[in-house]
């Protein structure tokens, strides 16, 4: 079977990014089976909790012998406690690509969501590393347990190890014809915005709003992952791609000029401190 006509599996389907996702492809043809805690519409749901590894085996089980995809949505806010925020949005999430990887037919892609907020304060890159290093659920466990973290700085840490996982597991995949690539949301209007508001405040969230334009709905990050999950992203492999407005764009530009007056543009807010953090 190609990779078109194989489903794609879709984590956090049944709600935000993930459900729209599900629409977007299911609307363009592809069959779709969502994982989540909770049943999905528009598509047959695998229940799974990304927090414990058995679950994640048990739901693997179930899926068919042929996948043609893999969106990994789900993924909890930096208001759950530290050491649960990275069970599912790194240690669950990798144990269920390389569980589901024997099952992806070549042209399959995986695509992580990951987050523009892996930009801010980000960690050193040895201490990603450490992480990556311990392979197994357990271990990656174990690792999390030693190196503590508070709830909001585990969410950011989160998503720059998924960025860097993505990277290695393009690497690593690719002579199997297997696609990884990440996308990285702003902000995004889903029933999780509150949590974003109460671990990372107004304050930030109001101003990249801001900045942006307006907020991002699901349904402006859905088509993006889509055409990554596609025949037609197939050249499109081992990269971050931001989906944000523009927003991390503006603040790490240099100062331009406005053709309207010729005269040098302000920087967007934040934009100074911006330009020293690492280009990723």
């Amino acid at each position: 079977m190609s990779a078109a006509g194989a489903p794609v599996v879709v984590t956090g389907a049944a709600s935000g990014i993930g459900a729209a996702t599900v629409a977007r492809l299911t609307g363009a043809g592809r069959a779709v089976i969502g994982l989540d805690r909770q049943p999905a519409r528009g598509c047959p749901t695998v229940l799974c909790d990304l927090a414990r590894p058995e679950t994640i085996d048990a739901a693997v089980a179930e899926l068919p012998a042929e996948i043609g995809g893999l969106a990994n949505v789900a993924g909890l806010p930096g208001t759950f406690p530290a050491e649960l925020v990275l069970r599912v949005n790194v240690l669950g999430l990798r144990h269920l690509t390389e569980a589901v990887l024997p099952r992806m037919v070549p042209g399959s892609a995986v695509v992580n969501v990951a987050s523009v907020a892996a930009e801010r304060d980000p960690a050193p890159r040895e201490r990603v590393a450490e992480l990556l290093a311990a392979t197994t659920f357990d271990a990656g466990l174990a690792w999390c347990l030693e190196h503590p973290l508070d709830a909001p700085t585990a969410y950011r840490f989160s998503k720059q190890v998924l960025i860097e996982w993505t990277l290695q597991a393009s690497a690593a995949w690719r002579r199997r014809g297997v696609r990884v690539v990440s996308v990285s949301p702003g902000v995004v209007d889903t029933p999780i915005l509150p949590d974003f508001r109460a671990s990372m405040g107004d304050a930030a969230i109001d101003t990249a709003t801001a900045e942006a334009g307006r907020l991002a709905e699901p349904d402006d990050i859905a088509p993006v992952i889509a055409f990554l999950l596609s025949p037609d992203g197939g050249w499109v492999n081992g990269v971050d791609l931001r989906i944000d407005g523009g927003l991390v764009g503006a603040r790490l530009a240099l100062p331009a000029t406005d053709p309207a007056d010729g005269r040098a543009a302000a920087p967007a807010p934040a934009a100074a401190a911006a330009a020293t953090r690492p280009v990723r």
